[in-house]
């Protein structure tokens, strides 16, 4: 049975104390990044801290009771697990998650603290799925489907709601897409409401699944090939089901890679505070990389916040990286007093702040008498960096560039 525009309505009106309205945020800096007119739909301030608590909240409480003495089983590569182990957590019922064995350290964390059984199985959501599955048939046990379930499409249609009510002149709207729950219930709620509304939505260059499927007019199993940062929207094959509805209403399918992504988790921090998981920033990765909709009034949805923190570590180096403003250079140097404070004096000059210095005598590739110095530098741009390199080589100072 397809989710209907109705059950969403009413999903929307049953909003309490769990499930909160997110807010919608204009963001001044990205309207001027984009040349767009954007605001940001905050699902990340979600309880469990993503959208897929709608879904797992509302599909949990209309089970049968019988259904509910046998317990739930998922999938998940995070989110969606903590959102069905939160809501079984208030029902009483037990719980087990299937999990990735590459899955964030912190979401299944997370996921155990709101009581859950967890399982490590398999290296993406697909062979975790059929895991779950496998539990199901043996122990009775309900399988809440991350995304390809009326029920759950339905609840997560009320952020296409919450988003009309708060912005009814909304000119185009950009959401992550995964397997696709998100996308099809946002696309009924507005489609509905306002068809002139354009939808667009994001996936991970490495997991381009709807995309292709939508593109080769059937189901298509994509991507896995590539590592990807997104975990939350890596799945190789969309839902039956969302697959339906996102074919028949979807204005375009576009994609990012991790770079984009990792520049908007960065910019998303510096300028805005929001800690935003890769999944959650790629519709705002791509209206930064891409700037589709100069002029435009837009949205993008910020799915979700569950981010791990050594992977947060790595987004600001590499964002710092990516602006200029840190600089990470190696230097070959003969082995002996004053040959460090020529290449101090330059970056001195240069007004550069060294982070982190790195000695190394016993490499290899080092001959005796040399020393191999490698240097963390902060800048405070392109410009600035590109000028303390100009002044190393006329220095005759040899170096190599690691960023």
């Amino acid at each position: 049975m397809n989710p209907t525009y109705e059950e969403i309505e009413r999903i929307n009106a049953l909003r309490g104390s769990e499930i909160k309205k997110t807010p919608l945020i204009h963001s001044h800096t990205f309207s001027r990044l984009t040349k767009s007119d954007v605001f940001l739909k905050a699902e990340f301030r979600q309880k469990t801290g993503s959208f897929k608590i709608r879904g797992a909240y509302y599909k949990i409480k209309s089970l049968p009771d019988e259904e509910k003495k046998r317990g739930v089983v998922a999938a998940s590569a995070g989110n969606h697990a903590q959102g069905v182990a939160f809501a079984s957590s208030l029902e009483n019922i037990p719980c087990t998650i299937i999990m990735p064995k590459n899955a964030s350290p912190a979401k299944v964390a997370a996921t155990r603290g709101y009581g859950a059984t967890v399982i490590l199985e398999g290296i993406n959501y697909d062979e975790s799925s059929a895991k779950a599955k496998e539990i199901s048939e043996e122990t009775g046990a309900t399988m809440i489907h991350a995304f390809d379930d009326p029920q759950i499409i339905a609840a997560q249609g009320a952020v296409g709601l919450e988003i009309l009510e708060d912005l009814p002149d909304v000119e185009e709207v950009y959401l992550p897409i995964g397997g696709g729950g998100l996308a099809a219930g946002i696309l009924i709620a507005i489609k509905q409401k306002n068809p002139g509304v354009k939808v667009v939505g994001v996936q991970s260059r490495s997991f381009p699944s709807m995309y292709e499927s939508v593109k080769q007019g059937s189901l298509t199993s994509s991507g896995g090939r590539e590592r990807t940062i997104a975990d939350g929207i890596s799945v190789k094959i969309p839902g039956h089901l969302t697959y339906s509805i996102i074919s028949k209403l979807i204005d375009d399918i576009v994609l990012v890679d991790d770079a984009e992504i990792t520049k908007a988790m960065f910019l998303l921090m510096e300028r805005m505070k929001f800690v935003v998981e890769p999944a959650g920033a790629a519709s705002l990765a791509y209206l930064i990389s891409k700037k589709p909709a100069p002029g435009k009034k837009v949205v993008a949805v910020l799915a979700g916040g569950n981010v791990d923190m050594y992977l947060l570590g790595q987004i600001v180096d590499k964002g710092l990286a990516t602006m200029g403003r840190l600089l990470k250079i190696s230097v070959l140097l003969p082995d002996r007093p004053g040959a460090f404070k020529e290449i101090v004096d330059v970056i001195t000059m240069a007004n550069a702040n060294i982070v982190e210095v790195v000695h190394d005598r016993l490499s290899s590739d080092i001959d005796a008498g040399s020393a191999g110095v490698t240097l963390s530098l902060e800048t405070q741009g392109k410009e600035q960096a590109e000028k303390l390199i100009e002044s190393l080589g006329q220095k005759n100072i040899q170096f190599k560039l690691m960023t």
